[in-house]
Parts: structure tokens; sequence; C-alpha cells
């Protein structure tokens, strides 16, 4: 089949890849003639596990091709995929300004019908309002679609969330519609759900608000747990056990962030809104997350006051682990507060340190976890990439002027901590001495 990626994002990217992967003739389109071209040499704009190899891959079977040339793909394409990005604005509500700049684009360049597809993570009503702009820009009457296919992309295993997927939800206003889609997704046989668009587009946000829920709630039980002296780690694996709840994102730490998370759930309350649905849950969630590193930048202050002149290592930028997105990063809230009250921060991440560096010139950038904690006061564990788990706790010892050891993400066991003579500050947990 011949199919059309609007965007070279996260989401934009790894669909076309994986599409082409699976057979089909690929093009994507960006109007950065720069990331066009590094894409075209088979150098990915991400970091994304297993995408360089199924990027070469396609390239040299001459199946996925990159260009900024939009009339042309629209042209030679049976299905157009809008994967561009949707940023939020300043009220929460969510920037439709490149949805509606790739719309228009597909209606002048419009020559016979196609299936446009709104990959990107929009609002309730989206497919209406594509349909309109695309109707409106038409240079002549030609019969189209608009599809809802909301993706369930995890940065750090997109390549397998696209490949083996949950669920494939596909919205459409007709059951014929959606045939197109059907066959191009056959290959992954995965579950597929065909709903009504809005019903499409509602299931992307709920979800996403949905596990950001779980987030908090954890983190509001942490809280409690820090008070009263219970673990909450015991507390979430027993929690987790009950299958009506489950284990997934009961992680106590320092809260969500990156692309998704913060953006969906402040868009559905901007939605709830506009619907004069007022959402005090999802508010209640919002405000659990936006006091997270606050709170954990306290605990540091108080035990180093004053940070003026003080030196504090930093292992892990990225939002996540197996990703180089700085996104509501917690790392750079972090650093800000430490920096902004006099404190030098030693910084160390495998892969996102020259864009944290872009974004906090401030920081110094270190080779290695070591280098970070060497003649730093304390370590802030922030990122729970699989190398820091396995650190050498005795050398990390030797390395501090202080033995001293905040983890934003509970990577250690209390008792290993004890043992090694570090003092321990974790969430939702007791400080070990």
């Amino acid at each position: 089949m011949n199919v059309a990626v609007i965007g070279t994002g996260y989401v934009g990217l790894v669909t076309g890849t994986v599409f082409a992967d699976l057979g089909n003739d690929v093009v994507c389109v960006d109007k950065d003639a720069s990331k066009v071209e590094q894409l075209s040499h088979g150098e990915p704009t991400i970091y994304e596990p297993g995408l360089k190899e199924m990027l070469d891959r396609n390239l040299q079977d001459e199946r996925l091709r990159f260009t900024t040339d939009l009339g042309s793909v629209v042209e030679k394409s049976e299905v157009i995929f809008i994967a561009v990005g949707t940023p939020p604005k300043e009220d929460g509500q969510t920037d439709l300004s490149q949805v509606e700049a790739a719309a228009e684009g597909i209606a002048r360049a419009m020559d016979s019908s196609k299936v446009v597809v709104n990959k990107s993570t929009v609002p309730v009503g989206t497919g209406y309002f594509v349909r309109d702009i695309i109707t409106r820009n038409q240079r002549r009457k030609i019969e189209f679609s608009v599809v809802s296919n909301p993706e369930f992309l995890r940065e750090g295993s997109a390549i397998q969330d696209t490949l083996q997927p949950d669920r494939i939800v596909i919205g459409v206003p007709s059951q014929a519609v959606a045939l197109p889609l059907l066959e191009l997704y056959a290959p992954l046989e995965r579950p597929m759900l065909i709903t009504d668009i809005e019903s499409a587009e509602m299931i992307k946000y709920a979800s996403n608000a949905f596990l950001a829920t779980k987030i908090s709630f954890i983190n509001a039980v942490a809280n409690l747990c820090e008070r009263v002296g219970a673990d909450v780690l015991q507390v979430a694996k027993g929690m987790g056990y009950d299958n009506r709840i489950g284990g997934s994102f009961l992680q106590a730490g320092l809260g969500f962030g990156g692309s998704c998370f913060p953006k969906d759930t402040l868009s559905l309350i901007h939605t709830a809104k506009k619907f004069d649905e007022e959402n005090e849950l999802l508010q209640t969630v919002v405000n659990i997350n936006d006091g997270r590193v606050p709170r954990f930048c306290t605990r540091i202050e108080k035990r180093l006051d004053p940070l003026q002149g003080r030196t504090i290592g930093m292992l892990g930028l990225a939002f996540k682990p197996n990703t180089d997105d700085l996104r509501e990063a917690k790392s750079l809230e972090i650093a800000r507060f430490l920096i902004g009250r006099g404190a030098q921060v030693k910084a160390y991440d495998p892969v996102a340190m020259d864009g944290a560096k872009a974004i906090i010139p401030e920081l110094e950038l270190t080779e290695n976890a070591y280098a970070a904690a060497e003649g730093a006061d304390a370590l802030v564990i922030v990122t729970e990439w699989n190398e820091f788990k396995l650190l050498n706790l005795e050398r990390i010892k030797g390395l501090l002027t202080q033995p001293i050891l905040f983890d934003g993400r509970n990577i250690y066991d209390p008792q290993r901590i004890m043992n090694v003579g570090l003092e321990y500050h974790s969430i939702g947990r007791g400080t070990v001495r």
C-alpha cells in the first residue's frame, strides 16, 4: 500500500518506519529540510532503541523515503497519516495549528479519493475540524474520508509498541471506511476496535489521563507513607496483586513528564470545561504532579542547607530511560532549583546531555556517573536508567564529599544502602542513615 506520513517526530517517524518494514511503500514528509536530509542518510533525529537498524534496512530496500514535498506525496498515496505535533497552549488547550496546516496541504494537492488519518493526539471534534478544512481548501470537489487512529506508543519501547500494540483503535464515520486501515494493520494480528470518530479521540485522552491518575494516586500515598513509616514499594506491590488494580504505573517517584501525560491530561480538563463539565479529579491529578519536584527539592535543601556553594551530582536528565526526550523532564526543574540556590550541578545521562546543556547552559556535564559523584556534596537520582541500578555504591561513597544519596525513583534497596554506609533519602520510605 502507498502510505504517506506527515510529520517525523516520535509518532510519525516510528509509524512510517514500521509500516515500511511491514512491506508498504512509505514516504514521510516534514517541512524541516535539514531533518529530512538527516533521516534520508539513515540518521534518526530521536533516540529510540532499534530505530536506526530498522530505518537503515528500509532505506536500503527503498520502501521508505523522506521529503519536504507534500504535494507529490499526497498525489501518490492511498492513505495519509497526520502525525504532527499538538503542543499545549498556556491555558491547556491543544494547539492544532500544525494539524490545520497539514490538512490544508492535503486539500490543495488532492487529485483523487484519499483516506486521511489523524494519528496525532487531538481533542474530540478534530476529525470534523480536519474534514472541514480539507473541504474548504480543495481545488475541486473530491470525495475523501477522515479517520481517527490514535497512537499508544511509549518512548523507549515505541518500536515494540507499534508492532505489538495492546489494541488498534480505528474511529470512522462508517464501517466501509475502515477497510484500508484494517488491511494496513492486518499483518500485526492484534485486536482492532472500530468506533465512531469521537470515541476514538476520547479513548486516547481517557487512557493517558487514567494512567496519570494512577501515578498521582501512588505519589499521594507515598507522601503519607513517609509520615507514618510505611514503605510505598510494599504498599504498591500489595495493591498490584489485586487484578482489579494491577501493578503498572504504581511506581512512586517524581511524577509524570514527557510529551503525553502532562499535555493530554490538561487537554482533557480543557475539553471538559469547554462542555461545562468541571473535572476536579483530573485537576487534582495535575496539582499532585506539580508538587512532586518542589517537595523533593525542599528535602534536598533542608538536608544540605545552605545550598549556596554546594556541588550536587545528578544522574539522569531524560524524562524516562531509553529516550533522549527532555519534554517536561523533572531533571530540568530540579537543576533550575539547585542552580537558582547557588549550587553547582554536575550531571550525567547516557543520551540526553547535549539537549539538557542547550536548555540549561550552567549544567556541568560529566563523562559517566562516577565523575558526576566525584567531589559532590550529594548525589541525586532523577532517571531510572538501568546502568544506575548497577553502580558500584562503595565507589560512589568514596567519591562523594558527604555520603548522601537522594533517590527520586526508588531504584535501590534500603538495606543495600545501609550496608554500604550511605545516607539514603528516597520516595515514600523512611530515610536510611
